[in-house]
């Protein structure tokens, strides 16, 4: 956690607390700690250990102004890791002051905000940064300034989104787990634009219901939130990457349709900004349930997804390989809520399983397991998958979370 951080919190808390002094007592108090345990099937290739504990903790604070039309929510989020320094982090993931008028509504401060359809990839999600020492799926998001004006009319939603200062991605350090060959200079990033991490992104979308379907088209204009990486050799000895944020225009379409026990799933995106040409990339494919496959009624989803870029070359020389995804959802149905997805994705010389399974313990608790292994030919070289540096690191990790 960097001073930087713990100065944000603070203040965050200081300035929260003090402004509804006035109004704690009708506030509404909820969140979630949790205690994590990962074990590691090998030693990691720069000796890191096979254990992992960690703590976390997310508070929400909620409060709606009596006969008013405005509202405040602010989530922290803190984690404190025994592996690795740079996954004992600490985030806002929410601190957010919302207007709701008759036909328009407006939101200020810092929030999450999450699009797309797809299982496997979310090709589409680009407001906000990836919090990858949480997690390497990329589901795990760092709080980002907005302000957003949105309007729901007959025509759909329409959101506008202006986005000022962008967050720089987070990376595990020397001592923790799916690490690059070489540490990464997270204090040191470079900017392809002038105004640096400061710039002023903005984006637009449209959304709407039509039928079956579920359509999204957007736009976005500003900092990358996907880095390249440059080689920093100031000491040949200890050589580093610095993140390199480029800037980008990426246009893109989510398509859901619902038909019965299917659902059919398209994200599709052009970008410019990582080369002097323009590409595409999309990802595609179903889910069907078969419902009631057990006597207590547990439903049971199969999933089948494709993912394509039309490039040739990826950024760091890695070869363009498309990726076929196999899954399986099964939710029970039953009182503690228990569900599991198990996931098995292909490309030539490289497959990944996941498992994510939970379910509920009592009224305020909750169990998570979590399980995956990566597979790569290693004959072809560290350039021959982009899962190489996490060869060694298969792992499953036990969460219990506790509700309050």
């Amino acid at each position: 956690m960097t001073i930087k951080m713990k100065d944000l919190i603070l203040t965050a808390l200081f300035v929260t607390t003090f402004s509804m002094s006035n109004v704690l007592t009708a506030a509404e108090w909820s969140g979630v700690a949790s205690a994590e345990g990962r074990y590691f099937f090998k030693e990691g290739d720069f000796g890191q250990e096979q254990s992992e504990f960690s703590l976390a903790i997310e508070p929400e604070f909620y409060h709606r102004w009596e006969d008013s039309d405005w509202s405040i929510v602010f989530k922290p989020f803190v984690r404190w890791d025994s592996l690795d320094d740079e996954r004992s982090h600490a985030d806002i993931r929410e601190l957010m002051v919302r207007y709701v008028g008759d036909e328009w509504e407006l939101k200020a401060g810092m929030s999450k905000v999450f699009w797309g359809v797809a299982e496997s990839q979310h090709l589409v999600d680009v407001i906000n940064q990836t919090d990858f020492v949480e997690n390497i799926d990329g589901e795990d998001k760092l709080g980002q300034q907005m302000v957003v004006l949105s309007t729901e009319q007959d025509f759909g939603l329409l959101e506008l989104f202006v986005l000022p200062g962008s967050r720089e991605r987070t990376f595990a350090g020397e001592d923790g787990r799916f690490r690059f060959p070489l540490p990464v200079d997270q204090d040191n990033p470079i900017y392809a634009d002038e105004d640096g991490k400061q710039r002023i992104d903005g984006a637009i979308r449209w959304s709407k219901w039509i039928g079956d379907w579920d359509i999204g088209l957007s736009h976005f204009s500003g900092t990358s939130r996907e880095p390249l990486f440059v080689v920093d050799q100031v000491n040949p000895l200890q050589p580093q990457l610095r993140p390199l944020y480029v800037t980008i225009d990426q246009t893109s379409l989510d398509v859901q349709a619902t038909k019965g026990a299917w659902l059919w799933k398209l994200e599709a995106m052009s970008r410019s900004g990582f080369n002097e040409d323009r590409y595409w990339a999309a990802v595609g494919g179903f889910e069907y349930t078969f419902f009631g496959v057990t006597q207590s009624g547990a439903d049971l989803g199969m999933i089948m997804e494709y993912q394509h870029d039309s490039r040739e070359t990826l950024p760091g020389g890695y070869q363009q390989q498309d990726v076929g995804v196999l899954g399986f959802r099964l939710a029970m149905n039953d009182i503690p809520s228990t569900e599991a997805l198990l996931a098995f994705s292909y490309a030539d010389g490289q497959s990944f399983v996941n498992l994510e399974a939970s379910r509920r313990l009592g009224d305020d608790w909750k169990m998570v397991v979590e399980g995956r292994l990566f597979t790569v030919d290693e004959d072809k070289g560290p350039f021959g998958s982009l899962l190489y540096p996490f060869r060694n690191d298969d792992y499953v990790s036990i969460t219990l979370e506790r509700y309050f």
